[in-house]
Order: structure tokens, then sequence, then C-alpha cells
């Protein structure tokens, strides 16, 4: 009680929440993880959270920083913990056209960039089926990634510079906005993709870009994976490296969103491979379309597409990317499944699959396997059902196995958070794990910062 009207006196009675008051931070969006916060904090500035983190040092109460919530992986589980909601960190502190870039903070939410950059010309290209909810702490802290890594990078690549609270409640300025900076060792780096667990990302220098005037978009149906690659790798080169995103949905998820979502049917009968390609340009006047049809054409000549629609309108382009974007919904209909989210070498992806299927079945064979895949920079989604959860462990463990043996990652662009810890254990060097726990230690002693998360 005395640490509860302690944290009242730095931020506010109301924005300390207690009880039944914090029964909408209490599980993640996947339903998969409960817990009981010991309250829920609600700090409006840097230096209150600066103030919180100091007096959950000096008392080693544990805190977990959480922005839209998100995540898929357990990452803000907060059983008996502060949960530090960066929501009403919400400003765009600065936004310059000229340099294309903004400065955000944590709680900023990924659909208010993307308004703001349009009004100038200009877009944050990070995108993917949470951007209405997602906040910017989350994504970096996460290093998530989305459709249009193909093109742009993932949430590291965009952003050029950090304010972070450190454990201790320090403040860490590292808010450059320069594209170079070789001063020491790249802290920034090092917070991106860290999960809260070395300190709370409080505001980002992010980088824009100028904004497509026009789009060309179109669902290509195909017999196998090395076709999608000679396809890619065909558009890039025709298109001058465009390509903003290449989505692959098998015929087994396009069965499973015209049952969920009939006004969603695939335009033609699913192939065994059927991707989304959306290429964009800068130059006014540019047809992109004509160009991606002709690509088109030259690879149904050779035999590569069997299929193909080409968006002629934004509500056709919409349409198509409905398709993609409905992904997590008709996925998890069902708390009794195994969700991965994995990287490969665009040339291992059919191999992987194909081996899966065979561990999948050997070890559940009434289980359902649904995939899909940022296929543009080797990311799959790779979801299994099985018959009896007892066999979900396996299943993840057989998942990781074949991965790695492929020279593949367990983790693409989700975080580690809790669901992944027991693989770091297996898969990850061991020297890497010996370095990740010294940084943790010399920067969280007490181990307070998002306590269970990603290190085994």
């Amino acid at each position: 009680m005395e640490l509860l009207d302690r944290l009242r006196g730095l931020i506010g009675p109301e924005h300390v929440l207690t009880g039944a008051d914090t029964a909408g931070f209490g599980q993640e969006w996947t339903g998969h993880y409960h817990w009981s916060p010991l309250a829920v904090l609600r700090p409006a500035s840097t230096a209150e959270v600066s103030a919180v983190l100091a007096l959950a040092h000096e008392t080693g109460t544990p805190v977990v920083p959480v922005g839209g919530n998100t995540g898929l992986n357990g990452g803000t589980m907060a059983e008996g913990a502060l949960m530090l909601s960066l929501s009403r960190l919400n400003r765009l502190r600065s936004f310059n056209a000229e340099t294309r870039t903004v400065v955000a903070e944590a709680g900023v939410i990924l659909e208010t960039l993307h308004s703001r950059a349009a009004e100038a010309g200009l877009a944050f290209p990070l995108t993917f089926g949470a951007k209405g909810s997602a906040m910017v702490g989350g994504f970096l802290s996460t290093n998530a990634g989305g459709s249009n890594v193909v093109r742009y990078g993932s949430a590291r690549a965009l952003c050029l510079g950090l304010e972070v609270v450190l454990a201790d409640g320090r403040v860490m300025d590292l808010m450059t906005e320069l594209h170079k900076d070789n001063t020491g060792y790249d802290l920034r780096d090092l917070m991106i993709g860290a999960e809260g667990t070395l300190g709370v990302i409080t505001a980002a220098v992010l980088r824009m870009v100028p904004a497509p005037s026009a789009y060309a978009t179109a669902l290509v149906g195909m017999r196998d994976l090395p076709s999608a690659l000679a396809l890619l790798n065909a558009v890039q080169a025709g298109t001058g490296g465009m390509v903003e995103a290449f989505e692959f949905m098998p015929d087994r998820y396009m069965e499973r969103l015209a049952r969920l979502k009939p006004e969603l049917t695939c335009p033609f009968d699913p192939a065994p491979v059927n991707v989304l390609i959306e290429t964009a340009t800068t130059i006014a006047g540019e047809a992109p379309q004509e160009r991606l049809e002709a690509l088109l054409a030259d690879a149904f000549e050779v035999g590569q597409i069997s299929e193909a629609i080409v968006a002629n309108s934004e509500t056709q382009r919409r349409k198509l990317w409905e398709m993609r974007e409905s992904a997590a919904e008709i996925t998890f209909t069902t708390p009794d499944l195994v969700d991965t989210d994995i990287a490969l070498p665009l040339d291992r992806l059919e191999t992987f699959l194909m081996r899966m299927k065979k561990r999948l079945h050997a070890l559940d064979p009434q289980a359902e396997e649904l995939v899909i895949a940022h296929l543009g920079d080797g990311n799959i989604h790779y979801c299994a059902y099985p018959s009896d959860m007892a066999q979900a462990a396996a299943i993840r463990a057989a998942v990781a196995e074949e991965t790695v043996a492929l020279g593949g990652s367990f983790s693409a662009e989700h975080g580690v958070g809790v669901s992944k810890r027991a693989t770091m254990a297996r898969h990850k060097d061991p020297v890497a794990l010996e370095v990740m726990r010294a940084i943790k230690s010399a920067l969280d002693p007490k181990g307070i910062l998002n306590p269970g998360k990603v290190l085994p």
C-alpha cells in the first residue's frame, strides 16, 4: 500500500489502476496468457516514467511495459508486477517533411503515423494487421516487421534515434536524426527488439519515405514455391526493385478464409501457392500496373503462373489486402493451436514445409496445419491445430529444429517473450546467451524490467 501511495503521488491517483480497473490489462490478444498485475500505471511523460522506474528500482518491484498489447508470445505477462502503460505518451513532438523525420512518443499508434505522413505526401512504411492499435514503443521493442519489409526493412531500419528510461530511472538520450553515427556501441539497436528487458522506450526519431504515387497489386496462382521465388526475382529486376510486398497464401489458407469470410473468397480456384504482389512507384505519371501486367504475362508464357488477377481500382486493391490482413483473425479462431514465427533463406522455404508436414503428422496424424508468409523476406507463420494439445510443445520444438537445421531463425518478427524461452535455451548460441545475460545484468542489476522474458 505504501508503494501504491507513492506511485499515486508521482503520476496522480487516477492513473494508478488496481483491482477491477486493471481487467483490460490481464491478458494478451491471443488469449493464451492471463495474469493479475499489482497495478497498471499510466504516466504521461518521460519524467513520470523516470520517476516510476526510480521508485521500482529502489523497492525491487518488477515493471512490465505495455503498448497496444497486440503481442503473440506472452511478452506482457505481468503477474504481481506493475504494468507500465505508455498510452498517454502519445504526442508527435516534431514532424519535419524536409528531412523526412518524425519524433514520436512511445504511445503513438502506428496508424496515426501513417495518417500524419500521408498529409505531407510521405509514408511511414511499416505496416501490419494490428496497425490500428500497435504503438511505437511496442513495435520497436519487438522490432516488428510486417508486409513491406522486402523493400523497407523491419522497424529497426526505420528508426534513427531513441529516448530510453533505464531500470534505475536514468534517461538515456539517443535522439539523433543522423543517418550515420559511429560514436561507440550502437545502443539504439540494442534497445530495439529487447522487449522492454533493458530499458523502456519513451520516444523515437523515425524516418519516412516518399509516398508512392501509384500502386500495382495482383494475386497470382502458382504450382510451387521455387516458381514464386523465380517470379519475385523477375519482378524485382523488371521494376527496378519496386516490390513492396510479396505475400504467400497457400490453398489451405484460401479454403479457411472462404469458409470463415465468404466475402473474401479467392477470385479463382486457389492454386497450391497463391501470392499477393504489390509494386509501387513515386514517379508521377508512371504506370506500374502496365509494367506488372507485362511481367506477369511473361511469367504465364514460361509456365511460372497459372492464374492472375490485377486490381483495377483502389477498392479491388483493398479487398486483396483484406484477404491477407485477415490472417490473425482466421488463425486464432481457437486457443488450441501452436503458432510460430520463423525466418528461412528464401530457397529453403519449400524444404521446410515438406519436412514439417512429415514431422507434424508423425507427432499427430489428425493435426491440421495453416501457413501464411511474408514470402519476400522468408518469414513464415507456421501454425498447427493439434488433435491433442499435449503435443503442442513437441510440435513447437519440431518447428524450431527444422528451422535451425535449414539455417533459419525461430523468431522472425514477433519476439521471444515467454513462449520461445525454452527454444532460446536449446538453439541460441551459448556464448551469445552469456553476452546477453551480461548485458541484462549490467543494465538491470535487480532484474526488475520485464522479468521472465526473452532470456532462458
